[in-house]
């Protein structure tokens, strides 16, 4: 019996892995030469040199010209690189086409509709966010919003919707692997999350569709606090606490990816509610302004009542306001019983406080740090805010998105990326 068909799609294996090894190399760098793929995946020239030579016809990389010494510099991706000085031909530059496709991700928050646009080195070069409307929030305008947003930052991005590879898309709702939501309380769920996965994949685009901890989670996890800890939890903490957890280095999604709703605090003592910090913050300095309670120079009782937010709320602390430190003393004890209950169930190494409030909660985690220490065994987990402020969610779905492309890229068939 023959084995030619078998030797012919060995060697096709062989050739597909050996070309994904020098498309990962090429990921990394800026320009390269074969000698140093060669180094990095122990091929020999002859096959890095056929490898690149095919990833240019597929559209992935490019070679690049060396310009003569002296030559003025140009754009960093288009770059031609200066010719050594000496004699003899000099080595061949590849480089990956960061133009070659683009990445969407969308924060599709309940609020507003956040969407940029990236390319294959990660680099945001579109972004557009529109506001929703509450009083008229259902299926079809939640998708014209979001649509809008999208064809807005491919706009300005100057790509056209066929040079987009992938997108995703994070949802205030529990996800299932398919992307979609069940209809949650007040079919609240199925609002938030209005069939965005068959929507987008009948563009044609890969299309994941999300929690948005969970991309917050994914965020820390590659790029932010959550880099160097095996086991920790990403906390939302702007209107409502949401968590997304990473156990052992894993995502914890659930059978029905329900990990990490926080509706279980409605019935934890001293919390009550999945209400966030923003939310509370906000609640708790109007309520004390009303009062009356505020001494005459407090920075609070300047403000009007519809001013007071939460970063009024913290800069009134951090300036000696005793009715606004008040108000942090008292969400001190609330985040403490929530973390608590988090590190009980999970035992983290590390709490993550994301979202927009996190650029101005510093003197929260520290009072926080101090009662959960009281509340835990040994060690308490440590409490940090996120630098991603109130981009977590969407760095965490341009990341995914891009990490989905980087490991699929040669089941890609390449179109124009410009508009």
């Amino acid at each position: 019996m023959s084995t030619a068909p078998q030797n012919a799609s060995s060697s096709g294996l062989l050739r597909r892995i050996n070309t994904v090894r020098v498309l990962e190399f090429a990921w990394a760098q800026d320009v390269f030469t074969a000698t140093e793929a060669m180094d990095a995946t122990g091929l020999t020239r002859s096959t890095v040199i056929s490898r690149c030579a095919e990833l240019i016809e597929l559209g992935w990389m490019r070679e690049v010209e060396r310009a003569p010494v002296g030559a003025p510099e140009r754009a960093a991706d288009r770059a031609p690189v200066p010719a050594p000085a000496g004699k003899g031909r000099p080595a061949r530059l590849y480089q990956l086409r960061a133009d070659a496709g683009y990445v969407v991700g969308v924060d599709a928050g309940q609020h507003r509709v956040l969407a940029t646009v990236a390319d294959l080195r990660g680099a945001e070069v579109g972004r557009q966010e529109h506001p929703v409307d509450l009083e008229h929030d259902n299926a079809a305008d939640r998708l014209a919003v979001t649509d809008a947003a999208i064809s807005e930052a491919l706009a300005s991005a100057g790509v056209a919707p066929a040079g987009v590879l992938a997108i995703a898309v994070g949802v205030p709702a529990q996800t299932d692997v398919d992307g979609a939501s069940p209809p949650g309380q007040n079919e609240f769920w199925a609002r938030m999350n209005p069939g965005f996965a068959a929507h987008f994949r009948e563009r044609g685009w890969h299309t994941t569709v999300e929690n948005d901890a969970n991309l917050a989670a994914h965020a820390e996890r590659a790029l932010g606090a959550g880099r160097d800890a095996r086991s920790f939890a990403a906390l939302l903490s702007g209107e409502r606490f949401g968590a997304g957890i990473v156990v052992d280095g894993a995502l914890v999604r659930g059978s029905y990816g329900g990990a990490g709703e926080m509706r279980l605090l409605d019935y934890v003592v001293g919390v009550g509610s999945p209400h966030g910090i923003g939310f509370l913050a906000r609640a708790w300095g109007r309520e004390a302004h009303d009062s009356g309670a505020l001494p005459a120079d407090s920075p609070l009782r300047a403000l009007a009542v519809g001013a007071i937010d939460a970063p009024a709320v913290f800069a009134a602390a951090a300036d000696g306001d005793v009715g606004a430190i008040a108000v942090v003393a008292r969400l001190a004890d609330r985040l403490a019983r929530v973390c608590a209950v988090i590190d009980g169930m999970l035992d983290v190494d590390r709490i993550v406080v994301a979202g927009g409030v996190a650029p101005v909660v510093g003197d929260l985690l520290r009072r926080t740090a101090a009662v959960l220490d009281g509340m835990v065994h040994p060690p308490a987990p440590e409490l940090v805010a996120s630098s991603f402020g109130a981009d977590a969610v969407i760095v965490g779905a341009s990341t995914l998105a891009l990490e989905h492309v980087r490991t699929n890229a040669l089941d890609y068939a390449l179109g124009v990326g410009g508009a």
